[in-house]
């Protein structure tokens, strides 16, 4: 029987020789399936502007259907899908333009006090009592379970800076 070719653009697969591929990938339906599937990974400001340089399609505004879909030489969009376009553009321009992390960062002397806390404390073994402290003063946690003495996270609600990292230098 031989080997077959699958072309996935097409979906469909014949017998694979030199003739019958060049003939297939030369012809306008793969042509046309190919485009239709490249034009997925389009640019959103490559769109809008092919968009623009069309007029738009009298069918498509009339009866709200094209015979020619997606091949149609003429725009299908709307004045508000061309908004819409125009609006992710400018999305797209903000978060490239924004920095990936805006986290501020403490300053220097807020670092080193806390550093001399905590050296502090590992040197009278407070480390956990001075953080739940912290932790219990901006807590949305109701008063009857502050009284509870080891509460289990899961219970305690997230910390406000994010959920801490502890380090555990002692092991056994």
């Amino acid at each position: 029987m031989g080997k077959r070719y699958y072309c996935d653009y097409c979906d469909r697969s014949f017998q694979d020789t030199l003739h019958n591929r060049k003939k297939h990938l030369n012809g306008v339906q793969h042509q046309r399936a190919k485009k239709a599937w490249l034009d997925n990974f389009r640019d959103t400001a490559a769109i809008l502007q092919e968009e623009r340089a069309k007029p738009p399609c009298r069918k498509f505004l009339q009866t709200g259907q094209c015979v020619f879909g997606p091949n149609c030489r003429y725009s299908h969009l709307s004045e508000m899908d061309m908004k819409v376009l125009e609006q992710q553009i400018e999305d797209e321009r903000w978060q490239k333009m924004l920095p990936d992390h805006e986290v501020s960062e403490p300053l220097v002397e807020e670092w080193l006090s806390r550093r001399e806390k905590k050296k502090a404390a590992v040197t009278t073994g407070s480390v956990l009592k001075i953080e739940e402290e912290k932790g219990a003063e901006n807590s949305d946690v109701p008063p009857f379970l502050r009284s509870i003495p080891d509460l289990p996270p899961s219970l305690l609600p997230p910390h406000p800076g994010g959920w801490r990292v502890t380090i555990h230098n002692d092991w056994g």
